[in-house]
């Protein structure tokens, strides 16, 4: 295979570069798209998995190369020689591990209990492996073992077919496998049990005390032979009693063993739930009534067909092309269904809920990165599925201790980054007309908002510093400058929902709230600075550090530095302007980001990848700024630079994503920019112009509506914006709205090779804080 290194694609143009396809994938979305790649984002610090899945799906079965390190977070990493087994439910492109349940060691020769180290694949029961295929809903591997895994899945349901060479074999379920963590303490896992019934079915269930500490999951198992021999393994890998039919405690294993495990292949259906066992026992019922694997696996590929067709492209590079497709598909991988078929769920307040009829409850919300642009794409392209989302963060909103979710997963809220920015979700969603029942979130997202004696968890520390202050001290709290921004930006998204809700007064004194950010903005000195409680700023100061303190631990900004966090204001662009200066000055600093030196402190955290100058790409916080020019009145430059991270931060390859996935964001970003449009401020409706990648892209936009764009005069030396007509007429502004564009038409750019004047007039400048270029703040 063709590998091309992250150094040498950023060395070049990454035109070329581009050209490296990974040939493991040969399943087409269409004759005008591309090749849906599930191997990208597989290595690097992609953490993506290339097992099967549906789109949104509750079962995401995926072998399993390791557990035990960051870029393992998916549980699999294409550098990795050997598998360990085949688990169930997986996390794509997170930064944190979770998940990996129920895993299946299919095998033959000695009984090992445990997987062994990465580096010594033949201790253990590790394999090598050969023959990897993978395309959208299908899996297939060969074991060194000689055995055949071919994986699928329904939407709750993971379906294996194993095909053993004659002569005895085994089937392991580790029900002790899961994500390991250096930052680990005390029983990881807890109340987990295993059963065999009477008819053969094996049940389990066991509670998590991982990243999501406390999520339930309960399993039903049938296989289509009868093993010979069943033995169970309780806490410390030692056998049960002879005949057991079951074992309770923490690091549970069972083993499976066929005399002959060859001739007719050893199917293996799996049901799950987050709510029980019954539940898990319902889905297998209905989902997979038989033993007809090729009848799901088709089933699966032909949804995935339907998702992935929502959006055509022709032109640019076959590799780009398979970019494109390939985002399409990480990006409709989460949130994850969490109902059971008879509508069960557990909510963040660990209870039991019902939803209601034609209703759903979903999972994995990784809420501050998608928030920026995977949902947005999907308020576009799937707006069905962008209203359930809507209506089930609500009904969690309403349940949740917490109020407005942050990162919620499996019934757990974990609080993982800052900010509750499932308001800008919910807000974007009520601004771009989806109806749901939003005065019924308000109560608990009002308490978010004023209350100081509501509960915080560890992504809204500082609240009563930031009410008292109007920004947060860096002597007092951790992260306190990205805090203080994206805490203003939350404000900003509640304005739209306390008027939803009819509260007025709270939706004005969020408005001007919002301008918080600007607290921790030293105009003196153009950047997002540390101030400490008695309202001095840090000094002296260097924008190349993440944190005032000496120790290595402390931050004061989330997942990045000074010069990332000075642009981090989504919702007052022009506020900012003026705070630094006016439009040349902003121009200039933003020519000072992605010019300055690409060098980091050595306590800077991984996250922080894909640097043009300070820029990174490879992480959400500054995925807007590229966009900020248009702004100041120089969207050439904006055109200019998003071509360039077009093609220089993605690949077609498992190394194919500068940074991590995370649940679809850094996909989304890409099928957006390759569009040709994006949302700066997802609650403003409104789309900034960049430049499109492609000859041609139609989108359809539910209701029978498409909307097609063209890009007459384009290629790679002609990244630049002549002209823009929408639906046949002349359109000057540099933006356009949501309710215009999702009504469908055709939005034409006539590219060139230089910049234009197009989109620089005060009046075609994107509106911000509801106000246009030029008007009084």
């Amino acid at each position: 295979m063709l590998r091309t290194s992250r150094r040498q694609l950023l060395a070049g143009t990454g035109f070329t570069a581009l050209a490296g396809l990974a040939p493991r994938t040969a399943w087409a979305q269409g004759p005008s798209a591309g090749k849906a790649n599930v191997f990208v984002g597989t290595g690097g610090h992609g953490h993506t998995f290339p097992g099967a899945s549906l789109p949104f799906g509750m079962a995401q079965l995926s072998p399993d190369t390791d557990n035990a390190r960051w870029d393992a977070c998916s549980g699999y990493h294409d550098t990795d020689g050997s598998i360990m087994g085949f688990s169930h439910t997986h996390l794509s492109g997170t930064g944190i591990g979770d998940m990996l349940d129920v895993l299946v060691v299919p095998t033959r020769g000695k009984l090992e209990l445990t997987p062994g180290k990465l580096g010594s694949p033949d201790m253990g029961y590790r394999q090598r492996f050969t023959d990897e295929f993978a395309e959208p809903g299908y899996y297939r591997v060969r074991l060194e073992s000689g055995v055949q895994a071919e994986l699928t899945v329904t939407e709750r349901c993971g379906l294996h077919r194993y095909r053993f060479p004659n002569g005895p074999g085994h089937i392991l379920i580790d029900f002790a496998h899961m994500i390991l963590d250096d930052w680990d303490t005390g029983a990881l896992i807890e109340q987990a049990s295993l059963l065999l019934q009477p008819d053969g079915m094996l049940t389990g269930h066991r509670q998590v005390n991982r990243w999501a500490k406390g999520r339930h999951i309960h399993f039903a198992m049938e296989l289509s032979r009868k093993p010979d021999r069943v033995q169970f393994f309780d806490d410390g890998d030692k056998p049960a009693m002879e005949g057991s039919t079951g074992v309770q405690g923490r690091t549970l294993k069972v083993a499976l063993f066929f005399d002959d495990a060859g001739g007719d292949p050893i199917l293996i259906k799996t049901g799950l739930s987050g709510v029980s066992v019954e539940g898990a026992k319902a889905a297998l019922a209905a989902e997979v009534p038989g033993w007809d694997f090729d009848g799901a696996s088709k089933a699966a590929r032909a949804a995935w067909a339907r998702e992935l067709n929502c959006v055509r492209v022709k032109g640019g590079t076959e590799a780009q092309r398979t970019i494109m497709a390939s985002a399409l598909y990480h990006a409709f991988l989460a949130p994850t269904l969490f109902t059971d078929r008879d509508g069960r769920y557990i909510g963040l307040d660990g209870e039991e809920h019902q939803a209601p009829e034609g209703e759903a409850a979903f999972s994995t919300y990784s809420l501050w990165d998608t928030y920026r642009t995977l949902h947005p794409l999907l308020t576009l392209v799937q707006p069905e599925r962008a209203a359930v989302f809507t209506r089930d963060l609500i009904r969690q909103t309403e349940q949740s201790p917490y109020g407005p979710p942050v990162w919620p997963l499996q019934g757990v809220e974990t609080g993982t980054m800052i900010g509750w920015h499932s308001v800008v979700t919910l807000a974007e969603a009520k601004v771009k007309g989806i109806e749901a029942d939003y005065a019924a979130a308000w109560p608990n997202i009002r308490k978010r908002a004023f209350d100081r004696e509501f509960k915080d968890s560890p992504s809204s520390l500082g609240r009563g510093y930031y009410y008292d202050l109007n920004y947060i001290p860096a002597d007092k709290v951790w992260e306190s400058v990205s805090r203080t921004q994206e805490y203003a930006y939350d404000d900003w998204a509640m304005v739209v929902l306390a008027e939803a809700a009819g509260a007025h007064d709270d939706a004005e004194a969020l408005r001007k709230r919002s301008l918080n950010y600007r607290n921790v903005l030293d105009a003196s000195i153009g950047f997002a600075r540390p101030r400490f409680s008695d309202g001095t700023w840090w000094a002296p100061y260097d924008p190349v550090q993440i944190g005032h303190m000496p120790e290595p631990w402390w931050r004061d900004y989330t997942e990045a530095n000074g010069w990332q966090a000075t642009f981090l204001n989504q919702h007052d662009i022009y506020g900012q302007i003026e705070l630094f200066g006016g439009d040349a000055a902003f121009e200039k600093k933003l020519d000072d980001l992605f010019n300055a030196p690409s060098t980091l402190p050595d306590n800077a955290p991984p996250d922080i990848s894909g640097l043009v100058g300070q820029y990174a790409h490879g992480n959400e916080p500054n995925h807007h700024v590229a966009y900020l020019y248009a702004y100041a009145g120089a969207p050439h430059k904006t055109q200019a630079m998003v071509r360039r991270l077009l093609t220089e931060m993605y690949k077609a390859d498992p190394d194919g994503v500068i940074g991590n996935d995370d649940c679809g964001q850094m996909s989304a970003w890409f099928i957006m920019s390759a569009l040709g449009f994006y949302p700066v401020d997802p609650v403003s409706a409104v789309y900034v112009f960049g430049s499109p990648l492609f000859d041609e892209a139609e989108m359809d936009l539910g209701g029978g509506r498409t909307l097609r764009v063209r890009a007459p005069g384009n290629g790679p030396n002609a990244p630049y914006v002549q002209s823009v007509r929408w639906n046949g007429k002349p359109w000057t502004r540099n933006w356009i709205d949501h309710a215009d564009l999702a009504k469908g038409g055709e939005l034409v750019f006539e590219m060139g090779a230089r910049p234009s004047r197009f989109g620089t007039a005060l009046a075609d400048r994107p509106p911000s804080f509801g106000r246009a270029a030029g008007n009084p703040s």
